[in-house]
């Protein structure tokens, strides 16, 4: 876990660099930060469109991309929680 030191300009400016660099999610991003999801959310849909246009359109785009495969994730998540469960029996 790293702590973000200075002001919100700074920090979603690190966050969003993080994203874009590990084609990183919400929740991974906070995981890291040791945020909440709703304060990296917000540093990166809002704080950062007026912090840096540039920055924000390419965090914008990851953003897009994970919500469109997040259903993915979701069904390996749960077909993984149900595999081990078979192991375990």
């Amino acid at each position: 876990m790293i702590i973000i030191k200075g002001d919100s300009r700074e920090r979603c400016e690190i966050l969003g660099a993080y994203i874009i660099d590990h084609k990183a999610t919400v929740r991974s991003t906070a995981r890291r930060y040791g945020i909440s999801k709703s304060t990296v959310h917000k540093d990166v849909t809002e704080k950062l469109k007026k912090a840096n246009r540039t920055l924000y359109d390419d965090v914008k785009a990851i953003l897009e991309i994970n919500k469109a495969e997040r259903h993915i994730r979701g069904g390996e998540a749960t077909r993984e929680k149900y595999r081990k469960r078979k192991l375990n029996k």
